[in-house]
């Protein structure tokens, strides 16, 4: 759904500071606009993550008014955002590398607004389970995450990189809503629920259940074979006490998740944005743990590319030095 603008008539005379689009000029100093957030299904990190960073953002600039909106994640918000229904959307890492390298399409021509967080890649077991590692669980049932996201995406590479098929070696659920996996977990539906980040809503349920949770990530070795193959994804940390009863770090692999900006979404409009978002970055902290991942830092860190950061958001970390 594209933004509605609505420009008071005074400011239509200030045409020089304008940002074009579509011949129209959108003042920013008086814009007052709806933008549509794609997020993901309920119950997974990106709703979570999409109404916090919505909250921050409309109570920081009573001008725009960010409205989240369930998806059913990644794979769906990359085709939502082209054809302009969206104006920003949550992307998982690996369907955004895809996306932009054109694999399996044409490469898309969105922009990254910030990275939102790191998604280390883990399965979750119950605690009194018999399994240990990845290989234990070949031949079980495994939910790998809700049709759509970008987590069964991340498995698929995961696994791949040990030589092993997703849908041949274990027995694939994918859900149709993402917080339906922990209790698939816990009443033995499946033997493990795939996941990712630090403070998933769904590794954070199996750790609170009665049962406890066990974590299972590549081991090191297995870590440097999905390297050598797979060399985008990147070695992340869970440190300890990111869930409960976690009482050590866990080291795995995985991405950094963006949100994304539909292509023509206007400089002037990208730059406000950014310049709320990092403006804010520790109140965006207190109210969620995962968006204290959400700097200007990581995003130019975490952008495969510089050029495919938002030219609105570049200008502003240019004036904040974060680039030159």
């Amino acid at each position: 759904m594209r933004f509605a603008i609505i420009v008071l008539a005074a400011a239509l005379l200030v045409s020089p500071a304008a940002a074009q689009t579509g011949g129209n000029a959108i003042p920013t100093t008086t814009l007052s606009h709806t933008i549509s957030l794609g997020t993901a299904t309920p119950g997974g990190g990106f709703p979570l993550y999409g109404n916090a960073f919505a909250e921050v953002m409309n109570a920081a600039d009573p001008q725009i008014s960010i409205a989240p909106r369930n998806t059913k994640g990644s794979n769906e918000n990359i085709p939502l955002l082209e054809k302009g229904e969206l104006d920003l959307a949550l992307v998982a890492g690996e369907p955004a590398y895809e996306a932009f390298a054109g694999i399996g399409r044409a490469p898309v021509r969105l922009k990254i607004l910030t990275a939102i967080y790191s998604n280390p890649g883990m399965f979750v077991v119950r605690a009194d389970s018999p399994y240990k590692t990845i290989r234990d669980l070949i031949g079980q049932p495994i939910a790998f995450g809700a049709k759509g996201s970008g987590l069964p995406i991340l498995a698929r590479y995961v696994l791949d990189g040990i030589g092993l098929k997703q849908d041949e070696d274990f027995k694939a659920v994918y859900l149709d809503r993402a917080g339906d996996g922990p209790a698939m977990v816990e009443d033995g539906r499946v033997a493990a629920l795939w996941g990712a980040g630090i403070g998933w809503p769904g590794f954070a349920a199996v750790a609170s259940s009665a049962s406890g949770a066990r974590f299972i990530a590549p081991t090191a070795d297995e870590m440097t074979r999905i390297r050598a193959k797979h060399s985008f994804l990147k070695p992340l940390l869970v440190p300890a006490n990111s869930y409960p009863k976690q009482d050590a770090p866990i080291a795995s692999l995985g991405s950094w998740s963006f949100v994304l900006t539909r292509e023509d979404l206007p400089d002037d409009v990208a730059y406000r944005l950014a310049k709320t978002l990092h403006g804010n970055e520790g109140n965006f902290c207190k109210k969620l743990a995962q968006a204290c991942e959400t700097t200007a830092s990581n995003t130019v860190a975490a952008a495969p590319r510089p050029e495919l950061i938002h030219p609105g958001v570049m200008k502003y970390f240019r004036e904040i030095g974060v680039v030159k």
